[in-house]
């Protein structure tokens, strides 16, 4: 039963009332509004509106739009002040709603409210007030993983699976995670997990199990969300036992590296409900980091121009945002590295790109991206210990964060066969990296190494991937002259000109990142072979 502005509904009577009459209301009008008022002050979408009222039958927006009208003549919502429309995408009901909670006989017993969200709050966050406060950063519990082995004496593997998810999981600080004390409580004990969600102030939940078997273990992990019940991700992982101690950290690293990635994907979506004041300088990061990423994928100038418009529009909404700047600074890396316009080489573009990641790291000293991207540049700046130093600061915040431009800093640190390691380990947490990372620095540190013929394998996908970049025929042209195929590293030298026609040798030595000189030689040594310009 719930109250809001002078009426009473009860659902289970399928009954509207003021203090002195009964509202009358056509069934599934009745429907909307209750469904609405059940999920108050949040964003209910047409499609969701029109699977829970309408299940299993087509109905059309016409259907809705003439309920949600009828419901609003019933309250006397004249001027749509409770029943919200969002445009283009569903209602939201803005009233204050009581919960009344009854005894066995109907009788009330207690009300517990669902107070109205102020403005500029979340409106995914109501019904939560219940239990503990949501926070304002993204909230996970990880239940106690069940014990599926029919083996009571198990239980310390499935209890260690858990803590070492909780653990990994409280290195992200964007991420509130609940102490392992508080969600061991519900360990043995079938709750529903909306209500774990209220009782301990988290939007999300982890659950999984584990089954072992002989020499085998299989282990499965989903996460929900603690609001709806919906399941937003599960993978089930199949395991040999070797060293159970091995595999249990192996495993709670890939649970934590995925769940991740997919509290920050609802994340984004749950941020892009809220008032434009509080998400438009996210939505433009967002847009602008994926322009980005579309550039490093593709190598197109187009889409870095894009992204670097995007995330300065985000700075003039929001000049504190750590994120931006790190990404921002990003952008004028890949312009200074690349021959796409008058950024390529210039040293006014190196040095903003060196301000602009110091002021990430200025507004939040513990994001690791900031520490990556300060690293980076000073990476450019010749500054390789400095640099490789920044980046293990970033991963010290958080063992689980992984950035692939470190395996290129290893490389011309002098370092090659610790980035192989590196980008190994990388590639393993993060399958789908670009391949100007996994398949170009690869082959770098194999080139380096003199594995000519790998680096070949290596550069030849990478150009297949990139062919307007640049650097990857480089690479590719240096790998073929030292493995003896002059032919195939004329036509790659051939395509870096096409690319640069400008491209000369002695312009490389100009960029030219390499700690050790002898290092340096080598790379010039596999160009000069290949018959590009010496200048």
């Amino acid at each position: 039963m719930f109250q809001f502005e002078g009426y009473t509904l009860d659902a289970a009577r399928s009954s509207l009332r003021t203090a002195d009459r009964e509202v009358q209301l056509r069934p599934k009008s009745f429907d909307v509004l209750r469904y609405l008022v059940e999920h108050a002050d949040r964003l209910v979408t047409k499609e969701e509106l029109i699977k829970a009222i309408w299940p299993n039958v087509v109905a059309t927006d016409e259907s809705l739009t003439h309920c949600v009208s009828e419901a609003r003549q019933a309250i006397g919502d004249v001027g749509q002040a409770i029943i919200k429309t969002v445009p283009r995408r569903g209602y939201r009901f803005a009233a204050a709603v009581s919960r009344i909670v009854t005894t066995a006989g109907g009788q009330p017993s207690a009300v517990a409210e669902t107070k109205h969200s102020p403005s500029g709050s979340d409106a995914s966050d109501a019904g939560q007030d219940l239990g503990a406060p949501l926070p304002d950063r993204p909230s996970v519990a990880v239940l106690p993983f069940a014990n599926l082995s029919g083996e009571p004496q198990q239980d310390y593997f499935s209890d260690g699976m858990t803590e070492d998810v909780i653990t990994e999981l409280s290195r992200f600080s964007e991420l509130l995670v609940i102490a392992r004390n508080s969600s061991f409580q519900y360990k043995g004990k079938a709750v529903d997990i909306r209500q774990i969600g209220r009782e301990l102030g988290v939007r999300y939940v982890l659950e999984g199990s584990v089954r072992r078997s002989s020499d085998r273990v299989r282990i499965t992990a989903q996460l929900i969300d603690a609001r709806t019940g919906a399941h937003r991700w599960a993978e089930r992982y199949d395991r040999e036992l070797h060293d159970i101690f091995a595999v249990q950290d192996e495993v709670a690293r890939a649970i934590v590296a995925i769940l991740a990635a997919h509290v920050e994907r609802a994340e984004v979506e749950r941020t892009l409900l809220k008032p434009p004041a509080a998400w438009e300088a996210y939505e433009c990061y967002l847009r602008g980091a994926e322009a980005f990423f579309l550039h490093v994928r593709r190598g197109t100038k187009t889409a870095l121009h894009e992204a670097r418009r995007l995330l300065e529009q985000s700075l003039a909404i929001d000049p504190h945002y750590a994120r931006t700047y790190a990404m921002l600074s990003w952008t004028h890396i890949h312009a200074y590295v690349e021959p796409f316009d008058c950024d390529y080489l210039n040293p006014a573009v190196l040095d903003r790109a060196v301000k602009l990641a110091e002021t990430a790291v200025r507004l939040d000293p513990r994001l690791p991206q900031a520490h990556a991207q300060l690293g980076n540049v000073l990476f450019h700046k010749h500054r390789h210990d400095a640099a490789i130093a920044e980046f293990e600061r970033g991963f010290a915040l958080n063992p689980n964060f992984i950035d692939n431009r470190f395996g290129f800093v290893l490389v011309c640190a002098g370092e090659p066969a610790r980035a192989i390691e590196v980008l190994k380990g990388n590639l393993r947490l993060d399958p789908f990296m670009p391949p100007i990372f996994s398949l170009g620095n690869m082959g770098l540190a194999n080139y380096m190494l003199k594995r000519y013929g790998e680096a070949v394998r290596l550069f030849r996908e990478c150009a297949s991937c990139l062919p307007d970049l640049q650097a990857p025929h480089i690479w590719l042209a240096s790998a073929y002259a030292q493995s003896g195929q002059p032919e195939e590293a004329s036509a790659e030298a051939a395509e870096v000109l096409r690319i640069n026609p400008e491209f000369t040798i002695e312009q490389w030595r100009r960029f030219n990142l390499c700690k050790n000189p002898d290092d340096a030689e080598h790379r010039i040594d596999g160009m000069r072979k290949a018959g590009l310009p010496e200048g």
